[in-house]
């Protein structure tokens, strides 16, 4: 049973692939402790897959999890971790800009006692209007959102406690805002400074649109963490505020009505129409509260579902083993 395992998703990464193989070997044999590495080809239409396959003919250590289509890098990281066999998980980029070299760096956290290591580009390089800027205002906006004070919750290099890591269920795009979710459990989270490498090879998958779907998963990580489990509470007091609202404009016509006569319909019809959408609107927001407090019943009793579906996975064969395992 290895005691580290280093998740890393490639998608259309050939120039990098067995370099980062040779550094992470150099790295971890260095270490001494038992170790695998496991690679997951996020449906890559280059050489990326073949060449994952030649290393894991001729290393044992090493674990390749190919899936049918690209499915995103939360869902690569998902199926990584739930093979992964390690004591500890560390996640990285394949695209060589995360430096192998630094891992001791978390693997010391995490025999210090913490259940979640995140890396720090302290000193970023990327572009300073499309990456840096946008980068800086949404991490300081998920550290007000969650709690959690760390400075750099976009990149990939983190390292986790195996038990951690299986609690936190990855969909969409949300490998980002791991910490946020593992604070949620209760794990104690620090973050190391790691270096920013310029991409030497290959093509970047990040763009612009990319940050605008971050400040989207911000709302949704807040509404989460505070009201994963009991929706009615947001949903509800919408709901509230919108019925006591139109309530109190009602009754506000109603005594205009009672006490002076006047024509409500006509002297006030569009104060008695928002009235009326108030009150529709807060008791829809009720009822939504309710089916969501149902649908939170539902999803602790019912199992769960990969995001992903796993095409095959390769490993070297020994006697134990074959060299190509079906997905079951």
């Amino acid at each position: 049973m290895p005691k580290y395992s280093i998740v890393v998703p490639f998608h259309n990464e050939q120039e990098n692939v067995t370099t980062l193989y040779d550094r992470l070997k150099e790295v971890m044999e260095h270490v001494g402790d038992p170790f695998e590495l496991v690679f997951v080809d996020d449906g890559s239409n280059d050489r990326t897959c073949r060449l994952l396959e030649e290393i894991a003919a001729v290393d044992s250590r090493v674990l390749v999890v190919k899936l049918r289509r690209n499915f995103g890098q939360t869902s690569a990281l998902a199926a990584g971790f739930d093979h992964a066999e390690g004591e500890f998980i560390l996640a990285m980029d394949g695209d060589l800009q995360h430096d192998p070299g630094e891992i001791p760096l978390f693997l010391e956290k995490l025999e210090e006692g913490y259940d979640v290591v995140s890396g720090w580009r302290r000193e970023r390089i990327d572009n300073f209007v499309m990456r840096r800027i946008p980068s800086r205002c949404a991490n300081w906006l998920m550290a007000k959102l969650s709690g959690v004070d760390i400075h750099d919750f976009g990149t990939t290099f983190k390292a986790y406690r195996r038990e951690v890591i299986h609690n936190i269920p990855l969909y969409g795009e949300m490998h980002r805002f791991i910490p946020a979710l593992a604070s949620w459990y209760g794990a104690s989270i620090c973050e190391v400074p790691i270096t920013n490498v310029i991409r030497q090879g290959g093509k970047s998958h990040y763009g612009i649109g990319r940050t605008f779907r971050v400040f989207f998963d911000l709302m949704t990580i807040r509404f989460l963490l505070k009201y994963m489990t009991r929706p009615l509470h947001f949903f509800g007091l919408l709901g509230a505020l919108g019925i006591f609202a139109g309530g109190g404009i009602s009754a506000f016509l109603l005594a205009l009505k009672v006490l002076t006569h006047q024509h409500v319909m006509d002297q006030h019809g569009p104060l008695f129409v928002i009235a009326a959408v108030m009150i529709l609107a807060g008791t829809q927001l009720l009822a939504l509260g309710l089916l969501g407090e149902l649908q939170v019943r539902h999803y602790h009793a019912a199992t769960q579902r990969a995001p992903y579906t796993v095409d095959r996975l390769v490993r070297l064969r020994t006697s134990e083993e074959s060299n190509i395992l079906p997905d079951n």
